[in-house]
């Protein structure tokens, strides 16, 4: 009896595919009822290896670069032999009529099977299965929604490109950089790689500026104020300061302005003093005491008056839907999780737990028929906030959620609506983070007013800025209240022109 043969790139994904479709025996080596057969795979079974015909060429011989195969061949990677001739001897059976790719949706699957594929030597059909979640009714959503091979092809060879680019930077840049740095010998390999090498890049260049920071003592002067309904701090700024004035030019800018006298101001400058760099140049800093010194005397105990209430009504918006590196970004602020941890947890919480989409993913956006879905796993997720998501029909098409333009393969990692009661705690508090995330994004934006106040004493000007939270919109998701920030950012009221006390100047 014809049967198709599915093949996953995990057994874990294999068990769950048997459950879904239903009715399966389990052998030793695959699934099987009257219509599947299902195997496995386990990651990646294959290596690139050199071509036969090359084999002369494959030495540690500078004379014998660069190594360029017209095609590659493959080779079972170690302790894999028994798996691939599992798979070889399945694919050949008379009896498997097509072949359904059930590895992983992404680049990574792609290769995998492809890789499968051509070992086997076989011409059968091929289809693919693509899931976006792992629940059981995804999965058979997804076989009643297999895509053809051709559409495919595009995927395919993009995954063999970067393999392929992968092993020929590595090949011919570690055996020629290992030879030149041992005089021939290959003693110790320095070892290259199309992404490895310039991250490390990046990584030593920022070392060395950190190495190359020498400490430099700065200065910043604070003003405390008292006005009639209170009391409130402002920090003294330059108010010319502009980034392409030099600091030696606005130094003696300052100098001249104080009336003071430093003949080594700008040999204080110098590098061999501490770093100075462009990035740590800003209005409110001073590099020299004496000028701090100097506005602090002007200034204290004199009384100052408001020069600029100005007040001005903002709105944020919640952030928008995880994608991988924010979802490990957050991860790591909020919890210490290392990405390759968060990445792990991620795909527990997919595969295991059914509880979140793919996590793979570079978009943070949503298909723009996905509407019906998100209502619908709105309802299976019990917080009072989905609710009153629901409840105001927040749910609407908006291209910052909804945006066909913005989904690749995959779209933005949302909850599946899958309640596992058996999450450990890093895998409750990840998922937590991504479900409040897709809640909070139907919120309304939340309510700020921000004050900027300008009070100047003698001449110098002190800024004072101040937002007060006045509606929290998606915040509440997150448990804020109608309220500042920070304690301080609630500021006491004060006319334009309202003469203020000086309380005291601090540096």
């Amino acid at each position: 009896m014809s049967k198709s043969l599915i093949i996953t790139e995990k057994p874990s994904v294999a068990g769950d595919i048997a459950k879904a479709l239903g009715g399966f025996k389990k052998g030793k080596d695959y699934y099987e009822n009257e219509k599947y057969l299902i195997s496995w795979a386990i990651g990646h079974l294959f290596e690139l290896a050199v071509p036969t015909s090359m084999k002369a060429q494959d030495k540690w011989d500078m004379k014998k670069l660069p190594i360029m195969p017209p095609e590659f061949e493959l080779a079972p990677a170690e302790k894999m032999g028994g798996r691939v001739n599992v798979l070889r001897k399945l694919i050949k059976d008379k009896n498997v009529l097509d072949i359904i790719n059930a590895c992983d949706a992404g680049r990574e699957g792609e290769l995998i099977f492809r890789y499968i594929i051509q070992y086997a030597g076989t011409k059968k059909p091929i289809k693919r299965l693509w899931l976006q979640s792992m629940t059981p009714e995804a999965i058979r959503d997804g076989f009643d929604r297999l895509r053809t091979d051709a559409e495919m092809q595009p995927l395919a060879s993009a995954a063999r490109s970067r393999n392929e680019a992968d092993w020929l930077v590595g090949i011919n840049a570690t055996r020629a950089f290992t030879l030149r740095l041992s005089g021939g010998r290959g003693s110790t390999v320095t070892s290259l790689g199309r992404v490895q090498t310039p991250t490390l890049t990046i990584i030593v260049d920022r070392e060395r500026k950190i190495l190359e920071f020498k400490p430099r003592e700065l200065h910043e002067i604070i003003g405390k104020f008292r006005a009639a309904a209170g009391e409130y701090a402002g920090r003294w700024f330059d108010e010319p300061f502009k980034k392409d004035e030099t600091e030696s030019e606005r130094t003696q800018r300052l100098l001249s302005r104080l009336q003071l006298n430093l003949p080594d101001a700008e040999q204080r400058l110098d590098a061999v003093n501490g770093s100075l760099w462009d990035e740590h140049r800003a209005a409110p800093r001073l590099w020299h005491g004496e000028i701090a010194d100097a506005i602090q005397r002007k200034c204290s105990g004199k009384q100052g008056v408001v020069e600029l209430e100005e007040k001005k009504p903002t709105t944020q918006v919640a952030p928008q839907l995880y994608d991988l590196t924010t979802l490990q970004r957050e991860a790591n602020n909020r919890f210490g999780l290392s990405a390759k941890r968060t990445l792990q947890i991620a795909q527990a919480l997919y595969e295991k737990h059914k509880a979140i989409t793919y996590p793979r993913t570079d978009s943070r956006a949503l298909p723009e028929d996905y509407l019906p879905t998100v209502r619908s796993t709105l309802t299976k997720i019990d917080n009072p906030f989905a609710r009153k998501v629901l409840d105001n029909n927040w749910v609407k098409p908006n291209k910052r959620i909804f945006n066909d333009a913005k989904v690749g393969d995959h779209f933005a990692i949302i909850p599946t609506g899958a309640v596992s009661p058996s999450l450990d705690d890093y895998e409750r508090k990840v998922f937590d983070l991504i479900a409040r995330r897709f809640v909070a994004v139907f919120f309304p934006p939340a309510q700020y007013e921000n004050t900027t106040r300008i009070t100047r004493v003698e001449g110098e000007a002190f800024k004072t800025e101040g937002k007060i939270l006045v509606a929290p919109g998606w915040l509440e998701v997150y448990g804020r209240e109608a309220a500042g920030d920070k304690p301080e950012e609630n500021l006491p009221p004060v006319r334009q022109g309202e003469r203020v006390a000086t309380i005291s100047v601090e540096i």
